[in-house]
C-alpha cells in the first residue's frame, strides 16, 4: 500500500492537536507517514527518543490524526510545528527533508528512535504502518507500544529519556508508578466507595481495567462503555461536558461518583446525581479542588509559589472562587501547550481546560522547598500526577486522593461555588480564518466591528460574558456565553452566534435555540 502524497493535495497545518481529519479521504496515510519522518528527524536532532501518537482523541470514530511528542513528554515545540507543516505539504519530499537536515544541523550518520503508539480506532492499525515507513525512511528505528492511551505514550517517552532501558519500557511501568503513589497516599484509609468510569468505548477501557484490578482494595471501580458501542458516540468526556448529561449506558444512582474519559484518555470530567438532578464537575472544578487542597496544606508561611492557569472557557464563577481565596490565576490562549507553558512559571502550576484536559506541574524548586518544609503529603501527590501531559486516569486518582485527604464528599466538592449558566455553540462560516482574536482569545480583532457589537450585547446582561474564536480542530467558529440565569445565557449565546453568522458570511441554517 502506498502512503505517498498526490499532486494537488490540499494543504494541512500542524496545530495543537497535531494533524487531524477524516481517516479515509486519501490524505491521512501520507500525513502520518510524513509525521513519522518529522518525529525521526526531531529525534536525530536532539539525540533522544521522541514520541508519535496516532489518535483523534474525542473526534468521531471516522476521523484520525497524529501528533509528535518531545523527549520529556511535552508537545512538539512551536518552531518544529512549522517544519512539520512544511514537510507534510511539500511536493518534493526529499528536498524538504534535506533542507531540514541542513538548517537544523542534523548529523547525516545519526539514527533516531521514535516511540510509537495508537488508539483503538479501526484506521489506527494501518496508519501505524505508515508511521513506521516514514520513520525508517528518515534513518531511524521505532519502538511500537501498540494500543495505548495518549498519556501512556507521553509518559513512557519521558521514561526512556530519563534512564529507563528500552527492554524495561512497558505499560506495567506506567501502571505501577501511579498505582503505588495512590496506595501510598491512601494507605491509612478505608475503602473509598464506588466509582463508575465511562471509558468512551475507546482505549481507556484497557487502562481502566488495569487500575480497577490493581486498586480494588481501595476503590470499587466499575467500567462502562468498554468497547461494546461506538467510540465517543453519546459517551466520553466531551459528550458529557458539552451535553451536560450522563453518557449512554449510565443508570445513575445517588451516592455514587461518576466520571468520563475521552477517546484517548487525556480528558476527565466527574458528575453525580443530586435529588434526581445531574451535576457536572468539569476541568474548572478539578483545578479548584486541587488548588484548594494545596492552599490548605501549604499555609500562609510557605515559600512555594503556586497558581492556576485557565483559558477563556473557564467558568467565571471558578475564577472568582480562586480569587476569593487569594490564589493566583492566569488566563492563556486555548490549547494545552499554552497552559502548560504558563504553568511552568510557578513552582506548582495547576492547569486544566474546562473540557477536563490538564495536570499539575511541580518544578525542581518546588520539590526542594516542599522537602525543606516537610510537606511529605504534597510530595506524594506529585508522584501521583502525570506531569508530562493531561492524563485522565492519573487525574482521576489525584481527585480521589485529594477528596480523601480533605475528607470531602463529592457533595462538598460541588459546594465550593455555583457555576454561572454557560453555553458553547458552533457557527459554520465560509472561512473560519476570518475570525482573528487577541487577549488570550477574549477579544475579537476581525471582522472589523464585531467586538464592539458583541460588547453591546453583553453589557446589559448580569454576569454576562461572551467571546468567539475559530476552532483549532473543526471547521467552525466557537461561541461561548455565560450569564446569571440559563434564560439570559441562552439568549446571549444565540444573539452572539447570529451576530457572527451575519458578519462572517455564515453557512447553512442560522443558529437557534
Amino acid at each position: 500500500m502506498s502512503f505517498e502524497r498526490a499532486a494537488g493535495t490540499k494543504q494541512v497545518k500542524y496545530g495543537t492537536a497535531g494533524f487531524r481529519g477524516p481517516a479515509n479521504d486519501g490524505q491521512m496515510g501520507f500525513i502520518v507517514k510524513r509525521s513519522g519522518i518529522t518525529a525521526a528527524l526531531r529525534s536525530r536532532k536532539l539525540g533522544k527518543a521522541t514520541g508519535l501518537m496516532i489518535t483523534a482523541s474525542h473526534n468521531p470514530v471516522q476521523d484520525n490524526g497524529v501528533k509528535v511528542t518531545e523527549p520529556l513528554g511535552e508537545m512538539l515545540v512551536p518552531s518544529w510545528e512549522g517544519l512539520a507543516t512544511n514537510l507534510t505539504n511539500a511536493d518534493d519530499l526529499n528536498a524538504e527533508v534535506e533542507k531540514i537536515i541542513k538548517d537544523e544541523e542534523i548529523c547525516s550518520s545519526s539514527e533516531g528512535l521514535v516511540v510509537l503508539g495508537r488508539d483503538t480506532r479501526p484506521s489506527s492499525s494501518e496508519l501505524s504502518y505508515a508511521a513506521a515507513e516514514g520513520i525508517i525512511q528518515a534513518q531511524s528505528r521505532s519502538l511500537n507500544l501498540g494500543v495505548v492511551t495518549t498519556p501512556q505514550l507521553h509518559y513512557l517517552t519521558y521514561k526512556i529519556n530519563t534512564g529507563t532501558p528500552v527492554f524495561k519500557l512497558d505499560l506495567d511501568l506506567y501502571y505501577s508508578d501511579f498505582t503505588n503513589a495512590f496506595l501510598e497516599i491512601t494507605k491509612n484509609s478505608a475503602n473509598l466507595g464506588n466509582l463508575v468510569v465511562d471509558c468512551a468505548n475507546g482505549v481507556g477501557h484497557l487502562a481502566g481495567a488495569q487500575f480497577a484490578k490493581r486498586l480494588e482494595s481501595k476503590v470499587n471501580v466499575k467500567l462502562t462503555n468498554v468497547g461494546d458501542g461506538q467510540l465517543n458516540h453519546e459517551c466520553g468526556a466531551d459528550f458529557v461536558k458539552t451535553g451536560q448529561r450522563a453518557p449512554v449506558g449510565s443508570e445513575m444512582e445517588e451516592g455514587v461518583r461518576y466520571c468520563s474519559v475521552d477517546g484517548d484518555a487525556d480528558r476527565l470530567v466527574y458528575y453525580f446525581l443530586r435529588n434526581g438532578k445531574f451535576f457536572l464537575l468539569d476541568g474548572d472544578r478539578i483545578a479548584c479542588l486541587i488548588a484548594t487542597y494545596l492552599q490548605k496544606r501549604l499555609g500562609e508561611e510557605t515559600s512555594v509559589n503556586f497558581g492556576v492557569v485557565q483559558t477563556a472557557y473557564a467558568n467565571g464563577a471558578s475564577t472568582n472562587y480562586l480569587s476569593s481565596l487569594g490564589i493566583k490565576t492566569v488566563c492563556t490562549k486555548t490549547g494545552v501547550k499554552h497552559l502548560h507553558h504558563a504553568a511552568l512559571d510557578f513552582d506548582i502550576g495547576v492547569y486544566f481546560e474546562a473540557n477536563g484536559h490538564g495536570t499539575v506541574l511541580f518544578n525542581e524548586s518546588a520539590i526542594g522547598k516542599l522537602e525543606k518544609e516537610g510537606q511529605t503529603e504534597i510530595l506524594a501527590l506529585a508522584k501521583l500526577v502525570n506531569q508530562t501531559v493531561g492524563d485522565a486516569f492519573s487525574d482521576m486518582l489525584a481527585v480521589e486522593a485529594v477528596l480523601h485527604l480533605l475528607n470531602w464528599s463529592i457533595e462538598d466538592w460541588a459546594a465550593m461555588y455555583s457555576d454561572y449558566p454557560n453555553r458553547l455553540m458552533k457557527v459554520k462560516i465560509a472561512n473560519r480564518a476570518d475570525i482573528q482574536v487577541t487577549n488570550a482569545e477574549r477579544t475579537c480583532l476581525a471582522p472589523a466591528g464585531l467586538q464592539e457589537k458583541l460588547d453591546a450585547l453583553v453589557a446589559p446582561v448580569t454576569n454576562g460574558r461572551s467571546f468567539v474564536r475559530a476552532s483549532g480542530t473543526e471547521d467552525v467558529v466557537r461561541v461561548y456565553a455565560e450569564a446569571d440565569t440559563a434564560e439570559n445565557c441562552n439568549k446571549l449565546s444565540i444573539d452572539v452566534a447570529n451576530l457572527v453568522y451575519d458578519m462572517a458570511n455564515g453557512q447553512g441554517d442560522k443558529p437557534s435555540l
